[in-house]
């Protein structure tokens, strides 16, 4: 994971590891699972800490889905078949695509920018 997309997927953890209400918390989870798709640890970690989350609500529904994406999420990251922008909840499908907010998209575009950039000047 390139630094910059590492330091923005910390932030979004300690957000939600600081938040104060419920919906804060989901929301930088969510965030980070955008942000994390394309690298299998990350990936991973996101998932695992909505599946904490989801026995801190209590919800079942929840915890059971995080740990069907915390056996697949890894797999998937690691053949590039993490759908863009899905935000990695129980609510929204495996495979489904969603659209990525404007500011984690700047980030991953930023991203690519750099690889293709530096492959370039080998």
């Amino acid at each position: 994971m390139p630094p910059a997309v590492r330091a923005a997927f910390e932030a979004e953890l300690r957000q939600a590891r600081t938040a104060t209400d419920l919906d804060a918390m989901w929301t930088a989870l969510e965030r980070a699972h955008i942000l994390s798709q394309s690298w299998a640890w990350p990936h991973t970690r996101a998932h695992w800490h909505m599946f904490v989350l989801a026995l801190k609500c209590r919800d079942q529904k929840e915890a059971w889905g995080q740990v069907i994406r915390l056996l697949v999420g890894a797999p998937g990251s690691l053949m590039g078949r993490a759908p863009e922008g899905n935000i990695g909840r129980t609510s929204v499908g495996l495979r489904t695509v969603m659209p990525v907010p404007e500011d984690l998209a700047a980030i991953l575009a930023e991203d690519k920018k750099v690889t293709v950039s530096s492959a370039r000047s080998r």
